[in-house]
């Protein structure tokens, strides 16, 4: 599954990469990670409208919404992460393992 989802990640930085104005261009890894607060805000208004925590508004969202933005996020993420590095794959990967060794013992 990582070949896929990494593969993935890189079809669509190589159409945004395409698709991106030069004009609006400048630095792409600053506007791919400002991209990831945008989507954090969505995460944080689904989840505001899946528990109707906001009383003008009701329950305005549903779960699999929240879930859909979360996705967004990661992607969003990935996306990021592959604009600043060629090595996004590995450093994910090495990362990961760090914060699990980090919590849990070696078995």
């Amino acid at each position: 599954m990582e070949d896929t989802l990494w593969a993935g990640v890189e079809r669509l930085r190589h159409w945004l990469d395409t698709h991106t104005d030069p004009a609006l261009a400048g630095d792409l890894r600053l506007w791919r990670v400002l991209k990831i607060s945008e989507e954090l805000g969505e995460v944080s208004e689904a989840m505001h409208g899946a528990t109707g925590a906001n009383p003008r508004k009701g329950a305005s969202h549903s779960w699999d919404d929240v879930h859909t933005e979360l996705c967004d996020v990661v992607v969003t993420s990935m996306m990021a992460l592959v604009t600043c590095t060629p090595d996004a794959a590995r450093l994910l990967d090495e990362r990961l393992r760090h914060l699990i060794d980090r919590v849990m013992p070696p078995a």
